[in-house]
């Protein structure tokens, strides 16, 4: 157990599912393990405390997302009270105008080759 002179921490993988970054408990711990996870601008494990105070930034599916904590939560609870469990500071999602095109290819076209695969990359900038 941990000493009473330390704060309360939750595990970072259980905090992020809990307070709906991640659908699943065990998404949220692939993304720890993943590098996608920083806490206070580090990549942390599954098992890193989280506290009070504390920046997390999870790339998430929906995008990236920015959170200090303000609560510490180890179970799933509704939307409404795990927002209060932290102030939102994301970025804003781009603009329309300025999201890459949805890559569409024709019906019945087969696996794309090697060649295709390098446009569509090229395309999306990487």
């Amino acid at each position: 157990m941990t000493p009473a002179s330390d704060p309360p921490s939750v595990r970072i993988d259980a905090w992020v599912w809990a307070v709906r970054l991640y659908p699943t408990r065990s998404a949220a711990g692939a993304a720890c393990r993943g590098g996608h996870v920083r806490v206070n601008d580090a990549r942390v494990k599954p098992a890193h405390p989280v506290r009070v105070g504390d920046t997390v930034r999870a790339l998430t599916p929906g995008g990236e997302r920015v959170v200090v904590v303000t609560g510490l939560l180890s179970k799933r609870v509704g939307a409404p009270i795990a927002v209060q469990n932290y102030d939102d500071h994301s970025p804003p999602p781009p603009a329309r105008e300025d999201r890459p095109a949805p890559i569409i290819r024709e019906r019945g076209a087969g696996r794309p080759t090697k060649r295709d695969r390098r446009r569509t990359e090229r395309l999306r900038g990487r």
